[in-house]
């Protein structure tokens, strides 16, 4: 029998959830700063809007909670609020947008907003080459704080140390702790990554300088939006012809690099930053990645290889290469415009890319899909099991894996593992059977599903304005139940048929 929650466990919810979506809310003061900067006064109007909207209904939830600031969070609770607010998020998050005139439909701008918040990079805006610097940062800076977590703004900025800030911490699908407390976890999260984004602005914004052409102030622009996309392993880019538009191979390559550094759990980035480098090549997710992206870089190009695409070694990598890197990092850049995949890739070509999209990259990282540490696992359960028939019954076969300590291979971990890598398959071809309802290739539909669902944002133009709402709306959820990995999301569910059905 499912019980029917107390209105003390809603006042939690609400209590929590008042607060992220506040520290949401709060983030808009960026792009309206970006306005001034600009001397574009429009958008400071949507955005204070969509500020003052944020404001309103945390604060509305607040007061209706009215809970003292010791209440801690349940699993239950944890799950409940990391699942809704993002979608409360992106409601408001896409008000915004939706003024700046640039969307056929609020749906459109919420789709926008999801891609953005999930680290995804689909894209529906319309006239991109001509939207504000404010909304245009807006875009980019949704997965600079969706790829951190949402709930990682809360937890630095509102919310308390304690067992419910790690059940908030892991409902948004992150269950490893870099330091001791969750709140310095939170923290060192947005330190390194501010750090990386400083960093990673500079290096491009010089590149844009001196290898494209472009001007000083659009450099820093193109190279901050580039990075926090390129890092939060997202897709988005300024221009509506993605990586395209900088004509540049040194670009090519630096995007590259912010891609793969993004790839990498969070971990990782902390053991290299306390002097621990070898970690970074023993991990199993490291081991697992460079020998998949061999594997799908290989089927790849045998792919372009059979329709002599691109003649020389260079526009192999600049055109074949990167979609596979783009795509198993789940970043989602492109160099090629999505049409080409149809026109011009052989199915092999498209295959191997979807492959990389669906393996995916990092657990605790920003990158989306199956993620390398289940791949890791997978392959060694097979090993194990492979060892077991050729040894003698009375032996004992043992396996260990290092991720950020040496650990057993039990059955217990590896059940898991496959339940929630069976669960990311169901909804790449439910998403791509939906696709094909509306008439497209089955190839085509499984890899626009894979990109929504995996959060990659390579598309092969099915993605657009005109596609029907059904199909916007299944992409949204893939996006959002990819990004938490399925458990809050499912939580949510039971939680709102045990209001309507519990006793």
């Amino acid at each position: 029998m499912i019980l029917r929650p107390q209105i003390q466990d809603v006042r939690i919810i609400a209590h929590y959830l008042g607060k992220i979506i506040l520290a949401y809310g709060a983030t808009m003061v960026v792009p309206i700063l970006i306005s001034l900067l600009f001397r574009e006064f429009a958008p400071i109007i949507d955005f204070t809007i969509g500020f003052l909207l944020s404001l309103c209904f945390g604060f509305f939830l607040l007061a209706v909670a009215h809970l003292p600031e010791t209440t801690e969070a349940s699993w239950m609770h944890g799950m409940v609020v990391a699942s809704s607010a993002w979608l409360v998020c992106m409601f408001l998050g896409a008000v915004p947008l939706f003024l700046s005139g640039h969307f056929a439909s609020y749906l459109d701008a919420c789709f926008e907003v999801m891609s953005g918040l999930s680290t995804t990079g689909l894209v529906l805006v319309q006239d991109l080459d001509h939207l504000s610097h404010a909304a245009n940062f807006w875009r980019h800076f949704g997965p600079f704080v969706g790829g951190q977590g949402i709930i990682v703004v809360a937890l630095v900025f509102l919310v308390r140390s304690g067992s419910g800030a790690f059940r908030l911490y892991v409902g948004e699908a992150r269950d490893e702790k870099i330091m001791p407390n969750v709140i310095e976890t939170a923290k060192f999260i947005w330190k390194v990554s501010l750090f990386y984004l400083v960093v990673g602005t500079l290096m491009l914004a010089a590149c844009g300088v001196w290898s494209v052409g472009m001007s000083v102030p659009e450099s820093f622009f193109h190279g901050a939006c580039i990075f926090m996309a390129g890092f939060d392993t997202a897709g988005f880019a300024p221009q509506s012809q993605n990586i395209i538009y900088y004509q540049s191979f040194a670009f090519e390559i630096l995007t590259m690099i912010t891609m793969v550094w993004g790839f990498f759990n969070f971990n990782l980035h902390y053991f290299v930053w306390t002097g621990r480098r070898a970690e970074l090549w023993k991990d199993i997710e490291t081991r697992a990645f460079l020998a998949t992206l061999t594997i799908v870089a290989v089927i790849t190009c045998v792919g372009l290889a059979q329709g002599h695409i691109y003649g020389d070694s260079v526009s192999m990598i600049r055109r074949g290469v990167y979609q596979v890197v783009s795509a198993h990092t789940t970043t989602g850049y492109a160099t090629i415009y999505s049409p080409q995949f149809v026109a011009e890739w052989s199915p092999l070509a498209v295959l191997g890319v979807w492959i990389a999209m669906a393996l995916g990259g990092s657990i605790c990282s920003t990158a989306g899909g199956i993620k390398m540490m289940r791949v890791g696992v997978i392959a060694r359960a097979i090993r194990e099991d492979i060892k077991r028939f050729l040894t003698s019954e009375a032996a004992v076969v043992t396996t260990k894996f290092h991720h950020l300590r040496d650990l057993f291979l039990e059955d217990k971990l590896v059940r898991s593992v496959c339940l929630i890598t069976l669960g990311y398959i169901m909804v790449y071809f439910i998403g791509a059977l939906i696709g094909c309802f509306y008439g497209h290739p089955l190839l085509y539909s499984l890899f626009e599903s894979t990109s929504a669902a995996a959060n990659v944002g390579l598309s092969t133009g099915i993605t657009q304005v005109s596609m029907p709402a059904v199909l916007k709306v299944t992409y949204i959820i893939q996006m959002w139940a990819g990004r938490l990995e399925f458990v809050s999301v499912l939580v949510l569910g039971g939680f709102i048929v045990s209001c309507i059905r519990g006793k």
